[in-house]
Parts: C-alpha cells; structure tokens; sequence
C-alpha cells in the first residue's frame, strides 16, 4: 500500500498532446501584440534591426524572472488573497499607461535627443507582462512534485521561443522603417505604439473589472 501511495504522488507523464499544445500555445501567445511586442516593434522602427536586437535580452530576461517570482512568491499569495491578483493587474495597467504617455509625448519631441527603447525598460515592461501569469500557471507544466532537472529543457525551449519571435517583431518594426521618413514618420510609428498600448490597457482593465464582480 506505501508503494503505490509513493506511486500516486509521482506527475503523470506527459504525452505528445502536451507538447504540442506548449509549443504552439507558447508561439500563438507570443505572437499576439503586447507591450512588450509593441516596444520591440517600435524600436526596430526608429532604430532598426541591428540595434534592437540587444532588446531581446531584456525581454527574455523580464520573462524567466517574472515566472520565477510568480511561482515562488505570487502564486500562493494569489491563492489565499483573491484581491492581490486584481491590484497587481491594476499595477500592470497603471505602469503601461505612463509607458503610453511618455510615447505620446516623445513622438514630438527632437528624435537626436529623445531617449531609447532601452533593454532595462523592456525588463521592466515585461515583468509585468500578463503573459508571464499565463506562461507561470498554464503552460509550463510545473507543480511543486517537478524538479529543476525537469524544467530545465521547458525553460530552455521556452527562451529558444521567446527570442525568435521577439526578433521577429523587431524585424517587423524595421521593415517599417523603410515606409517612414524622417522625424515626421518616426513620429508616427511613436503615436501608434502609444494608441496600442491603451488598447492593451483597455482589455486588462475590462478583464479586471470582470474579475472583481464574478
């Protein structure tokens, strides 16, 4: 009877299905536009490719350690006090609405002296992702019976992920480059980077909002 107790306790293998719907929900989900997308993209706009691509290391970075602290620290939090998940969304949204004002003024302002998507405010952006709560408790199949061993490669292909679609954004960014010219184009690009943002502030709060009264 103990052996087959000790037995029970042991994490089911995981089939083919798992993996499948890993990869391809982790690579629809970074595909979708998000803050940290939408500053990647911008960046390789006004930048361009080569200059952007150190952006990657802040967003990979902003994403393993969200998902540390999420299992480490949040994810019991958020289980015993319901109201924690809903005020760090609301954190989320306060942060991505001052990132989507300082694009709105930046787009006016003297592009040689305004100051660059840099890799600590993708870090910064990213760790407060809502991607990351996704990737923490639904995609990455870790429970407190997986060990470090066991997540490593699920770590390692989800880094492998997360660069190539982030390059893949940047690259999408340059590519409008070459359609915008000068001050007045990159402008632009800054006005619509900060319109999508609140976009993405309006379905966080509206989520938020559900959240509270279900």
């Amino acid at each position: 009877m103990e052996i087959k107790a000790k037995a029970s306790r042991r994490p089911k293998a995981l089939s083919m299905i798992d993996v499948l719907t890993f990869l391809l929900g982790t690579l629809a989900l970074l595909a979708t536009p998000g803050p940290t997308n939408t500053l990647l993209a911008t960046s390789g706009a006004v930048s361009g490719l080569r200059r952007s691509l150190p952006l990657l290391c802040g967003e990979l970075a902003g994403y393993l350690v969200a998902i540390a602290v999420l299992h480490a620290v949040v994810g019991p939090v958020v289980a015993a006090l319901p109201l924690f998940g809903i005020a760090l969304r609301i954190a989320v949204c306060l942060y991505l609405v001052h990132l989507a004002l300082a694009f709105w003024r930046q787009q006016a302002a003297s592009f040689d002296t305004a100051r660059a998507i840099t890799p600590a405010r993708v870090f910064g952006t990213t760790l407060l992702n809502p991607k990351a709560v996704i990737f923490a408790f639904t995609l990455l199949p870790f429970t407190p019976a997986v060990t470090l061993a066991e997540r490593m490669p699920w770590l390692v292909v989800l880094s492998l992920l997360i660069v190539t679609v982030g390059a893949a954004w940047i690259a999408l960014g340059a590519s409008l480059q070459r359609g915008t010219g000068g001050a007045a184009g990159q402008a632009f690009v800054y006005k619509v980077a900060a319109v999508a943002l609140m976009l993405i502030v309006a379905m966080i709060g509206w989520n938020t909002v559900a959240l509270a009264w279900a």
